[in-house]
């Protein structure tokens, strides 16, 4: 791997995105001009959109999906796919639900399948010795002994890191609250990431912050199931009777409370139920989003209203605040349309603009760690 730092020029970067998804991560990556040679997810309905979203263009040849378990793929497979001469970069975002907060309480957590997945990450590190890694996930994972583990793997591998770097996306134009850990390994010295690009107070030449009007303002007005004749994502969820007579005593930014009391919940009544406010919560136009997850299309499981319709957010929407640009496609043109799926792959991945600037760092420190 030294030898690489010989070079009189910075070489192209060559990655390869496991637990890639629908290619969240991916498209970002290449917006930063970095060469996304291939992604690996064992859900193979992600390769229309994976492929169909990263195709070839003049700086980066097309992504190729691979349809695998990662339990099972070896780390001469992934060798073969990386460029020739090419710096090696290996992305790779854990499914992040065994270390949300909302498992956390779960005695049988360990048990999920998901949760060893961070460990074949490390395996597939050692096999190949990639000279950058890029790793998303919740700030929780942080306390999990797997989590240690790993880091220290990295470290006795002479990688360089900062273990604790949590990211406060709207920073850098996600219209999210949200906050997501992520490590930036490299062989060559500790990655900075570049410095933020939005903030309340504009100064210094900061834009704004994106807000939710910046990002779904625009879109046309639908009612609760309905489906826009001019974009089939643009649907939101058929609402109960009762739900709807929720939302439309909901006040943007306000609680349950504003409710009549026929209209509460059972839990509401308790004191363990009192704090959650924000379920069936409405959004407000100037402020952000709360963390897009799989659920983002149900009214109950967040503050997931329409700051103005009576309805849940649309498949659209969601995409939209996770910053997927307006024509990513999904899904193939005549497939039909399952909802809950077309959400998981949007709430799981990552936010494209948070990829693009992991993407940013890395180029920068490449630069950095060669003379040109």
């Amino acid at each position: 791997m030294d030898s690489l730092k010989e070079k009189k020029s910075p070489l192209s970067i060559s990655a390869v995105d496991l637990f890639c998804g629908v290619g969240g991560l991916t498209y970002g990556l290449r917006q930063a001009d970095i060469n996304v040679v291939a992604g690996l997810d064992i859900d193979e309905t992600c390769k229309y959109p994976f492929e169909e979203n990263n195709k070839a263009n003049e700086e980066n040849n097309k992504a190729k999906f691979i349809s695998k378990d990662i339990c099972k793929f070896t780390g001469a497979e992934l060798a073969e796919l990386y460029r020739k001469d090419s710096i090696k970069l290996l992305v790779g975002c854990a499914p992040c639900q065994p270390f949300s907060a909302q498992t956390r309480k779960n005695k049988n957590r360990n048990s999920d399948e998901r949760w060893s997945l961070l460990n074949e990450f490390g395996r597939l590190i050692e096999e190949v010795k990639p000279e950058l890694i890029a790793f998303e996930n919740v700030p929780l994972i942080r306390k999990e002994d797997i989590y240690t583990d790993f880091t220290e793997k990295l470290r006795s591998l002479g990688y360089h890191f900062d273990p604790e770097l949590i990211v406060y996306c709207p920073d850098y134009g996600v219209p999210q609250k949200r906050r997501r850990l992520v490590l930036i390994a490299s062989i060559w010295g500790e990655v900075e990431l570049i410095p933020k690009t939005h903030s309340h107070s504009p100064e210094g030449g900061l834009d704004p912050l994106q807000t939710i009007e910046n990002a779904i303002g625009d879109l046309p007005e639908i009612d609760d199931g309905q489906v826009h004749e001019q974009d089939r994502l643009h649907r939101s969820r058929k609402l109960s009777d009762k739900n709807k007579k929720r939302i439309m005593q909901s006040k943007p930014g306000g609680t349950w409370k504003d409710w009549d009391e026929e209209l509460r919940l059972p839990c509401h009544q308790k004191p363990s139920g009192k704090g959650y406010t924000t379920v069936y919560g409405r959004m407000e136009w100037d402020d952000l989003a709360p963390t897009i997850t799989t659920q983002f299309i149900n009214l109950g499981s967040g503050r997931f209203g329409h700051p103005e319709q009576h309805r849940a957010l649309s498949l659209r929407e969601g995409a939209l605040l996770q910053t997927f640009p307006k024509d990513y496609k999904f899904i193939e043109p005549d497939s039909p349309i399952t909802v809950s799926r077309i959400a998981s792959y949007i709430g799981n991945a990552v936010p494209v603009q948070l990829a693009k600037v992991i993407g940013e760092s890395i180029q920068k420190h490449v630069k950095e760690n060669f003379n040109e």
